[in-house]
Formats: C-alpha cells, sequence, structure tokens
C-alpha cells in the first residue's frame, strides 16, 4: 500500500489507524537517518497526547525531526525560537488595543496550534519556561483572568542543550514532570553520518520537506481513532503492580534524591499500552514496560550529587532497578 495516496480515503478508519501510524514513522525516515528510537517515542506521545522533550547536542536533527513529523500530519504547526528575551506573552498570546473599536482583543500566540515546537527551551529564563505549564498540563492559556481553550490535538514538543552547556537554564522539576517521554537524540553512527551526507551531496534541502518527498499520511481523524483502539489494550493486574513496583524502587534508591511520582506511574502505564498497540498486540508485557520506562521515567528522577560525581546516571539507575524488580509472569 502507497500510504500517500491510499490512506486520504481511510482517514479515521480504526482498521486503518495502525497502518497510518507506521506509515507516519516511515514518512518521517525519509528526512531524519537513524533516530528510529526518537521517531517512535514522537509517535507514543501522539498517541497518549502527551508532550515530548528531545535533548541532544547542536546538529543532530532535533528539530528536523518535529519538522518532519509535522509535515507527515494534517495538524497546524508552530515554532518558537527559546531566547533570554522572551516573554511569557509571546507563547501564550496577549491583549492588543485596537484604536479603532477603543477595545482590548486577544491576540492568540504561537501556542495556539497542534503541534508546538518549543526549539532549544532551555535558553529561556524559568518565567517564560512556566508559561507553558498551564498549556501542557490544562490545555488551555489564562490571558487577564480570561481562560482560553487550546486547539485539540495540542502537543509540545521542545527540543533542549544538555544542561552544562553555556547559557542554559536547567528546567524546573515541576515543568519536567509534565513531560511525557524525554528522547534523547544521539550522535550518529558512522554508516548514518555518511547516508546523510549522501543524501545531502545528492540535493537534500532540510528547509524543503516537500522537496524531500515527506507528504501527509496521518490525519487528526487517524489519531483519534488510533488512541480509541489504543484505549482498548488490555493491562492486567500483574502489569499494573509491575509498573508501580518499579516506580516505587526509585523512591528507595540510594543513588536518588527525587524518585518518580504516581504522575510518572500513570505515563509509564500510558506509553507501554501504546506500544504493545503499535506492537500489533491487544494486552501489555512486562516486555512493554521496559521498553519504555527509560524515556519515561529519566527526567522523573533526581541524582544524589555524590551519585553524579562518581559518574551514575538516571538511565543506569532504572536499569539497575529494572534488573532488580520482579517479573510477573
Amino acid at each position: 500500500m502507497d500510504p500517500t495516496t491510499d490512506n486520504a480515503g481511510q482517514t479515521g478508519d480504526p482498521g486503518n489507524a495502525r497502518a497510518a501510524l507506521e506509515a507516519l514513522r516511515a514518512e518521517i525516515a525519509k528526512a531524519v537517518v537513524g533516530q528510529d528510537a526518537a521517531v517512535t517515542g514522537l509517535v507514543v506521545a501522539l498517541l497518549c497526547r502527551g508532550h515530548v522533550l528531545l535533548e541532544g547536542v547542536p546538529g543532530v536533527a532535533k528539530t528536523l525531526l518535529v519538522r518532519a513529523l509535522a509535515a507527515a500530519t494534517e495538524l497546524d504547526t508552530k515554532r518558537v525560537q527559546f531566547t533570554p528575551d522572551l516573554m511569557p506573552s509571546d507563547v501564550t498570546g496577549s491583549l492588543v488595543y485596537d484604536a479603532r473599536t477603543a477595545e482590548f482583543s486577544f491576540q492568540p500566540g504561537p501556542a495556539f496550534t497542534n503541534l508546538l515546537l518549543a526549539d532549544e527551551i532551555n535558553r529561556t529564563p524559568p518565567k517564560t519556561q512556566s508559561s507553558l505549564l498551564e498549556a501542557m498540563e490544562e490545555r488551555q492559556v489564562t490571558v487577564d483572568g480570561t481562560p482560553r481553550p487550546l486547539p485539540e490535538p495540542f502537543l509540545v514538543a521542545a527540543t533542549q542543550n544538555p544542561v552544562e552547556y553555556e547559557g542554559t537554564y536547567p528546567l524546573p522539576e515541576a515543568q519536567l514532570d509534565r513531560f511525557l517521554l524525554k528522547l534523547t537524540v544521539p550522535l550518529p553512527s558512522r554508516q548514518d553520518e555518511i547516508d546523510v551526507l549522501t543524501r545531502h551531496a545528492s540535493g537534500f534541502d532540510p528547509r524543503d520537506l516537500h522537496a524531500a518527498g515527506v507528504r501527509p499520511v496521518a490525519s487528526a481523524a487517524d489519531l483519534e481513532a488510533a488512541r480509541t483502539e489504543v484505549a482498548k489494550t488490555t493491562i492486567s493486574p500483574e502489569i499494573t503492580a509491575y509498573v508501580v513496583d518499579i516506580c516505587r524502587a526509585t523512591r528507595d534508591s540510594p543513588s536518588l534524591t527525587l524518585g518518580v511520582s504516581p504522575r510518572g506511574a500513570t505515563a509509564l502505564l500510558s506509553t507501554s499500552r501504546a506500544w504493545a498497540w503499535l506492537t500489533g498486540r491487544d494486552y501489555v508485557t512486562p516486555d512493554d514496560v521496559k521498553a519504555l520506562a527509560l524515556p519515561t521515567l529519566r527526567h522523573r528522577v533526581q541524582l544524589r550529587p555524590e551519585a553524579e560525581m562518581e559518574g551514575v546516571t538516571a538511565d543506569s539507575v532504572i536499569n539497575a532497578i529494572l534488573a532488580h524488580v520482579p517479573v510477573p509472569r
């Protein structure tokens, strides 16, 4: 099946929902080489109505990844470049005085979209970072005391440089917890980098994704149909207890000062469910939980300074917990 032609006539059909999402992953790969885990994470976030934080050094296609996702869906998208002088109203919108009517009218900000690309979110001070908190959690913004609902679906895809880079402001824990997933975007392998350069030598322009062959293959109706199917995926009591045991183990870890909250446990259950459905099953297994544990939990824990000095990472702590928590049979 050619998803660029056939999917349009099947929009919103639950029977074709999985095919649309699989086509979405393949379409993004036309623009981004070798970042399959990050691509899959973005698709999982769409299924779970969650937000994504992408972290990596400059130049590893974080922004291109989100732009390719927008190009491969029929969703409205806007981009905000976060800078030290960005104001909260530059994100949410503000009241503007209209001299002709002598009244104030609301001018929506870029947050009023389906897919908001918050580029280099940790380049702006906490005051502006926090302007997204209400939007991410409540899916609305309040301006001059009036709440204004955001479009549905609404997803924030934020990129950030590693926190030790100059000119960065670490995101507060409360905001990190609002991100469903934190995806690390690593440097490509040697062969992937060769493929990237070969594409550029052949005329690939990352600023023109249409010319690169990226086409819309999934609509908002497709996403809604897929979410309906994901909600039917069975979760046994044993799997629920397994998720709880993993999250509670982070709270007892001697390497951590902050463990995973119940919100994090709920997130892990949701992402595991979405991954199970994407892989073709109508039930969740322990392997699904393990597959999504790192991206769902790594930003929800905080290392002790002494553990960090010894080279311990959030990923290594979570991997150790996964190795020790009994797996249900």
